[in-house]
């Protein structure tokens, strides 16, 4: 497996747009009966490969998507674009979810499942294959297709990396 590349982007003067992925209704039994809260799973992104996600919990619906707004503003990172695409194709992974995205031309759209869709759409991402295998849990889907574009790197990235010119990257 790759190392990770810290990538991480600090929201300081970012337009961010949010996206609610799903909302959990959680009972705690209790010997006085029942109590609600809720727990709401949240994207935030820029359009522009800059993505984050965020978990809020909370006793009433509005809190916990505040919550999870602000969560996910401290968790974000950027994501390399090329053409309005993914540069490769690369898989993630998180739990049980296990997603793989790939590049496609332009035109194809985002093909992707619901909260994948989001993640994708947040960053910015206008076409790609996607495809979610395994647990088709929000959360572990959402986390699993961060991890997956934590990875993504362009050429120039590679050339960095490995200390060469772009021109070898591609010729050598």
């Amino acid at each position: 497996m790759a190392a990770k590349i810290n990538n991480r982007v600090k929201p300081a003067d970012l337009e961010l747009v949010d996206k609610l992925v799903g909302i959990n209704r959680v009972t705690k039994v209790t010997k006085g009966g029942r109590t609600f809260s809720f727990s709401a799973i949240v994207v935030v992104g820029n359009g522009d490969g800059i993505v984050g996600q965020g978990l809020g919990k909370a006793n009433e619906v509005t809190e916990a998507i505040s919550k999870g707004i602000d969560d996910a503003k401290k968790n974000l990172i950027r994501v390399p674009i090329i053409n309005g695409t993914v540069p490769h194709t690369q898989k993630g992974k998180y739990s049980g979810a296990r997603v793989l995205l790939k590049p496609a031309s332009e035109g194809t759209g985002v093909i992707a499942g619901g909260a994948m869709r989001a993640v994708l759409e947040s960053a910015g991402i206008h076409n790609v294959l996607a495809k979610s295998q395994g647990s088709s849990n929000p959360q572990n889907v959402v986390k699993a297709t961060i991890d997956a574009l934590s990875l993504m790197r362009d050429a120039l990235a590679v050339a960095k990396q490995r200390g060469i010119s772009m021109d070898q990257v591609f010729n050598g």
